[in-house]
């Protein structure tokens, strides 16, 4: 090696250790982490300090979803399944590693999430449980879960449902899952999985509506705030939201005439 290329790598290897003391490399590497106490915000997605990630393939019920149990009853499985993850996390320090954006869900970025002391993360762990369906893109194992959950009728796969992602769209003649499902009771099944009136889940007062014209936007639905001239008008909505950045993750937009309660 020359006098020159000896001193060129030198002076190289000098600045990568000066970028990794000062934690520059860190902060522009692809893959990052993030460990703290989790607030849980539904079935999926998990709150760590200001970060908001969905856990990465997983897709659980909306919080406004209901299904049918084993019984023939409906039950809010949304709600149960958020507290399902809940428990699994029992006020243990969280650790996401972050695998991506996630397109479909606004800014929020998907990642493998594991409570303290686990090693199984919460991302299996959920779907074995059948409070969630395995989804794309998927950078975890999470089908040997997702095959023993549905065998097993365990969680939601005990009664019937609709996936999700068909709820979220209002796809009414999506296909009807679980091991209580009866052909002969297609049409009283959807009226439970779909009612007119949905019911409002707990402190989610924001109400949204499918809608054509929001796809202008690139949206498939416009929410409406409290103290909004659209709220009282707006009857029957198609989902309910906790918050604007639950609204806006599900492809909603605010409607125009909607400012910011004071």
């Amino acid at each position: 090696m020359s006098f020159q290329n000896f001193f060129a790598a030198a002076r190289a290897f000098a600045l990568v250790s000066l970028f990794a003391s000062s934690g520059f490399l860190a902060s522009i590497g692809p893959a990052s982490a993030l460990t703290g106490a989790a607030t849980v915000r539904d079935g999926n997605s998990v709150q760590v300090g200001d970060v908001t990630y969905r856990l990465d393939g997983v897709d659980a019920p909306e919080l406004d979803q209901v299904c049918i149990d084993n019984q023939a009853d409906s039950w809010t499985c949304g709600i149960e399944a958020r507290d399902q993850l809940s428990k699994l996390i029992s006020k243990r320090t969280v650790r996401c590693d972050d695998v991506g954006p996630e397109k479909s869900f606004g800014k929020r970025h998907r990642a493998i999430c594991t409570a303290e002391g686990d090693k199984a993360s919460l991302n299996e762990q959920l779907i074995k449980l059948g409070f969630a369906l395995a989804r794309e893109p998927v950078r975890v194992n999470v089908k040997p879960a997702a095959t023993e959950a549905k065998t097993a009728a365990a969680g939601i796969w005990k009664g019937c449902f609709v996936a999700p992602q068909d709820f979220r769209s209002g796809k009414k003649d999506a296909a009807l899952l679980g091991a209580a499902c009866r052909p002969d009771r297609d049409k009283e099944i959807r009226a439970v999985l779909f009612p007119e009136e949905l019911v409002m889940p707990p402190s989610c007062s924001i109400k949204g509506k499918l809608a054509v014209r929001a796809r202008v936007t690139g949206n498939i639905g416009i929410y409406h705030l409290r103290g909004c001239p659209s709220y009282p008008a707006t009857t029957k909505p198609d989902r309910w939201f906790c918050s604007e950045d639950d609204a806006q993750a599900a492809g909603f937009r605010k409607a125009y005439n909607c400012r910011r309660p004071k």
